[in-house]
């Protein structure tokens, strides 16, 4: 199992140095995992000047999963766009063909009071967020930002992008989701927006079409104001979500709040076959790079679903997330989970602890 890693910018390196560590307890144990490192994002942009090198992407592609940290920063605000660390990740999303994007919600009852709401509300939460990940806004064409007549006289600058979905990417989204969903509660809620969105209208039309294929799953359809509302009011009504680039990336950060911190979720983008990047939703958290702060929890359960979807070694995969469940009731926490009566701890104490539970 030959695995690219890259530790990325800001706090990337600390917590993809924990996941790191239960890789190697699990090669001592006999798995046959092969790792290399390679620079992307800032790193990417300080080693050979650009956010995606060259050879991360031949070494990424020759890889049979990929384990990313995060990246930005600060310092690199300023690079034209095309050089900045986030086209990196847009860019090796793209090019790896990484369409769907599979991100839990899930609540530890340990940490139900570590939730930005109340524990009844969340209490049992178990949420999965499938995003489409290649299309959308993000991808669109064209785009940019140009200079047009004003409607006042003169001109003045505009910024365009394009809302763009294919009937054969709503399709291929729509199937990973379905499959999630008999796997779960078999309940589906599409969200779009339907009611403005030509876009949407395509979704909505497409998502129907291929829920003929999987008659025991429930699909319903929702707005996605109405979703993020939702998501606050009353969460668990929600098993399986599918959604567009846009609007996913906006609802699992939502969700993420629900779990008691982002710093405890990981994802995985998929490919057709099943070969994927592996990261924690979370971003670079430039302010607390290299103080040791970091939680890596997420990171560390992202191996756990890389080897659920890509590797397909479910007693692996479960091994690794009942080691982060010990540690949760252990009582250990990270800053971002901290609460009184609990054991604060530092990035590496805590991938020490995990590593132990294994």
């Amino acid at each position: 199992m030959k695995i690219a890693v890259l530790p990325g910018d800001g706090i990337g390196p600390e917590i993809v140095a924990q996941a790191v560590k239960v890789l190697e307890v699990l090669r001592a144990d006999g798995a046959k995992i092969e790792m290399e490192t390679a620079p992307i994002g800032g790193a990417g942009y300080d080693a050979e000047g650009d956010p995606l090198p060259e050879a991360t992407l031949k070494l990424a592609r020759a890889a049979d999963a990929v384990l990313l940290g995060a990246v930005g920063g600060p310092q690199y605000d300023t690079l034209d766009r095309p050089l900045r660390p986030e086209r990196g990740l847009l860019r090796i999303r793209k090019e790896l063909n990484l369409f769907a994007n599979l991100r839990p919600a899930l609540l530890y009852p340990e940490l139900a009071g570590a939730s930005s709401l109340k524990p009844e509300v969340v209490s049992g939460l178990d949420i999965m967020i499938v995003r489409e990940l290649t299309g959308d806004v993000y991808f669109g064409q064209p785009r940019g930002i140009e200079v047009r007549p004003s409607p006042t006289g003169g001109s003045e600058r505009v910024g365009f992008n394009t809302m763009l979905y294919s009937e054969s990417e709503v399709r291929r989204v729509a199937h990973v989701a379905f499959g999630i969903a008999m796997k779960r509660g078999r309940k589906l809620c599409s969200v779009e927006k339907a009611n403005v969105l030509e876009c949407s209208e395509l979704w909505k039309e497409v998502m129907i079409e291929v829920s003929k294929d999987y008659p025991e799953v429930a699909l319903s359809h929702m707005y996605v104001d109405n979703a993020a509302m939702q998501l606050i009011r009353a969460p668990k009504q929600f098993d399986t979500i599918v959604t567009g680039n846009i609007f996913g990336d906006i609802l699992s950060d939502a969700a993420s709040m629900l779990s008691g911190s982002i710093g405890m979720l990981p994802s995985a983008s998929l490919d057709e076959h099943n070969k994927g990047m592996y990261e924690p939703i979370h971003g670079s958290a430039p302010d607390i790079a290299g103080k040791n702060l970091a939680n890596p929890l997420a990171t560390i359960l992202s191996v756990a679903m890389m080897y659920r979807y890509t590797f397909a070694d479910l007693p692996t995969a479960d091994r690794i997330e009942n080691a982060v469940k010990k540690v949760i009731a252990q009582g250990l926490r990270t800053g971002d989970i901290w609460t009184e009566g609990s054991q604060k701890v530092s990035c590496t104490e805590m991938g020490d602890a995990v590593v132990k539970n294994l």
